[in-house]
């Protein structure tokens, strides 16, 4: 056996990039399971000459933060030898899809009805071309955070995958929450609880119960704002780059930010790496943040200035910034000129940076990095 997670895992342990986990050794088996299952199923595919055959079952990951669910998710995505597959964060995903379902509802009749999933009886409804299309893209779709927060997601759920389900997809997914718990709360969630029971009955649902938080051992013991700016620092943060990559290679990544591409120069294992200028110095605002830290739990910034009045379009953005962050408890890990108290002492804003020197000082604190990240949750109703 050379091929799929479990021969990548064991690479890496040997290596010395992970440390052997039982419950992470209990997933591989699940994983490379299906690997084999999934290989399988893509070749039948061809030989059956697209003639429908059941597709295998797929996994529903979860667990506590810091688990290693994402590193897992790596090793089935890379190391899975078939074309038809793709891995993207779940929010962005839907995001994705209310827009193809918009472009069909918009499409000429002409358009609708010369495509393949395009129903007499039923010719404004979208899923089931939209489904289609996401299928032939892709027969294997990984989601990495796997929430739902949104009321407008929550209510098309249960069409969209049962017509990913009915055109072969398999589906592989990681969350913090078992399926039970998504939505929790939710405005009419009755009618969101179909999808659940679709979900579970489509997917192998594991706990990934490892008594380690990974992301809070590369984090704690070490700093977490690096200063100053020289050589020694430098390499230190390349080393806290190092342990939260734990051996993957990283990558360069785009995120969708309502028809826009926002560029992730650096990305691996859930963390994303940018320098000040990438995200402080462009016309950037707190909606480009916020979808950042919906697909990252963990940011790197590297050089942060320290900053007068000549930059005070800088610091607003870097208030903002740090708003995201921590009002997710997203994890920081920066490098900077000075101490986060003579970051900006002079101009407009100061008053409003204190706040931000206060939040840059909690999010080295024990209690900060231990803490789940917490994205925007829908409002409950009254």
């Amino acid at each position: 056996m050379t091929r799929g997670p479990k021969p990548r895992y064991e690479a890496l342990i040997r290596a010395g990039a992970l440390d052997a986990d039982p419950a992470q050794e209990d997933a591989v088996e699940r994983l490379q399971d299906l690997h084999r299952r999934v290989r399988a199923y893509c070749r039948s595919m061809k030989r059956w000459f697209g003639r429908k055959k059941p597709a295998p079952q797929g996994l529903y990951l979860w667990g506590g933060v810091g688990r290693g669910k994402t590193l897992l998710m790596d090793l089935l995505y890379n190391n899975a030898d078939i074309g038809a597959k793709r891995r993207v964060h779940f929010h962005e995903f839907m995001a994705e899809v209310h827009e193809r379902i918009a472009a069909w509802r918009t499409a000429s009749d002409r358009a609708r009805r010369r495509h393949k999933a395009f129903n007499k009886k039923a010719p404004d409804d979208p899923m089931p071309p939209v489904a289609l299309d996401i299928a032939q893209d892709a027969l294997l779709l990984c989601f990495d955070e796997f929430q739902v927060t949104d009321i407008a997601d929550a209510m098309i759920l249960g069409r969209l995958f049962e017509a990913l389900f009915a055109q072969g997809v398999i589906v592989v997914a990681t969350s913090n929450r078992h399926p039970d718990d998504l939505y929790k709360d939710g405005l009419n969630r009755q009618l969101f609880e179909p999808f659940i029971a679709l979900l579970k009955s489509k997917t192998d649902v594991f706990e990934l119960r490892s008594a380690k938080d990974y992301r809070l051992e590369k984090l704690t013991g070490a700093p977490v704002y690096y200063y100053p700016l020289n050589d020694e620092n430098r390499r230190a943060m390349d080393a806290a780059w190092g342990r939260m990559l734990s051996g993957a290679r990283e990558k360069r990544e785009t995120v969708c930010v309502k028809g826009r591409t926002l560029i992730v120069p650096r990305a691996g294992r859930g963390a994303a790496r940018f320098t000040f200028s990438d995200l402080c110095e462009k016309p950037l605002g707190a909606g480009d943040y916020l979808t950042l830290v919906q697909h990252y739990g963990s940011l790197f910034l590297d050089n942060i200035p320290a900053m007068g009045p000549e930059k005070r379009d800088a610091a607003r953005r870097f208030i903002n910034l740090i708003d995201a962050i921590y009002d997710t408890r997203t994890k920081l890990i920066c490098s900077a000129a000075v101490e986060p108290a003579g970051l900006y002492t002079a101009g407009d804003g100061a008053l409003d940076f204190e706040r931000t020197v206060s939040r840059l000082m909690e999010m080295g604190s024990e209690g900060y990095l231990a803490a789940e990240q917490r994205l925007p949750q829908q409002e409950k109703q009254d």
